[in-house]
């Protein structure tokens, strides 16, 4: 059975919520707890000690969330909005796809679904549009070179981001008139941005070479978007030539594909059979042979035994080079 632990604060009561199946009890306490006597609280729950809370979903949704206390509950299944090898978010032995589940971002921008999709067909006049932040910490260094890679080449827009309304119908009207929307590495490995670029049926060309994506073992998003390392990116041309090259039948298939993957990333309720809320749980279903796997081991190995069972990933993924030639 699969327990989910979520804190839920206002500023005079903060209540500890343990979801199970069929049903959910609440524990309540007069005032907001400190982090660590949360900690102590969950920890001493006999449900956490049965399987040293490998049983538990924790949602941390942030490169900050629970970050103070991380490395206590490792052994729990982390709901991610990504998984950063680098350390500069998520730490070595914390994290790692067998254990955790990567989640999609809520979008940005508006849904063009069928009727919308058919009327902007003809008008996406623009090859390639990028609207964001252009310049960025760690991974997102790759931005700037980009920048000056593309800017002023025909076909591409650039623009710097801006945030509210305006930003948000800028970014949209910009991504319904382009055929391929650019998705580079920011601060973090993955933003709203590629799904905005789902929702607008516009084909994502992803540079970032630590991206998970949600949902990997039940999507192929071969089907939709296109990976390019990095270091193929900023090669003088190489980025707009590969572009150009695709034929016209594979980037409508792309597209009509683009319109089936969508719902997979709407938020919605009720849930829908596929929507995201499904997938999550399809997901988890996976892990719960592995999740018995390690809690019966750790029942029964006694604690001298050097035989530990260590599965985190080192690095979680990169994006083979040479993809351009």
């Amino acid at each position: 059975m699969l327990e989910c632990i979520q804190w839920r604060c206002s500023s005079r009561r903060c209540e500890c919520i343990r979801l199970d199946t069929p049903q959910c009890w609440v524990v309540s306490l007069a005032a907001r707890p400190e982090k660590n006597e949360a900690l102590k609280w969950v920890t001493e729950q006999p449900a956490w000690k049965r399987s040293e809370g490998r049983d538990h979903i924790l949602p941390i949704h942030h490169p900050w969330s629970f970050k103070s206390v991380r490395r206590f509950m490792k052994n729990a299944i982390w709901l991610l909005p990504d998984m950063d090898s680098t350390g500069n978010w998520y730490k070595p032995g914390q994290g790692w796809l067998e254990k955790d589940l990567i989640l999609p971002y809520v979008p940005n921008v508006d849904l063009c679904d069928a009727k919308c999709l058919l009327e902007i067909e003809s008008k996406r006049s623009t090859l390639l549009f990028f609207r964001g932040r252009l310049k960025r910490n760690a991974g997102g260094k790759i931005r700037a070179k980009l920048v000056s890679e593309l800017n002023g080449a025909d076909g591409v827009v650039i623009e710097e981001g801006s945030a509210g309304e305006a930003g948000k119908a800028a970014a949209q009207s910009g991504m319904r008139k382009s055929i391929y929307c650019l998705c580079p590495a920011g601060d973090t490995p993955s933003s709203a941005r590629l799904f905005d670029a789902i929702f607008s049926g516009c084909i994502p060309v992803i540079i970032s070479d630590e991206l998970e994506l949600p949902f990997e073992g039940i999507l192929d998003y071969r089907k939709i978007a296109l990976f390019v390392s990095s270091s193929d990116a900023v090669q003088p041309g190489s980025l707009l030539k590969f572009l150009r090259s695709v034929s016209p039948a594979q980037i409508r298939a792309m597209q009509m594909n683009l319109a089936k993957f969508s719902r997979h990333f709407l938020y919605s309720n009720p849930a829908q059979p596929m929507g995201p809320e499904d997938l999550i749980w399809r997901m988890l279903a996976g892990k719960l042979v592995n999740i018995k796997l390690h809690t019966r081991r750790s029942q029964r190995v006694v604690k001298e035994s050097r035989s530990l069972c260590t599965c985190d990933c080192k690095r979680s993924n990169f994006t083979i080079p040479a993809l351009l030639s």
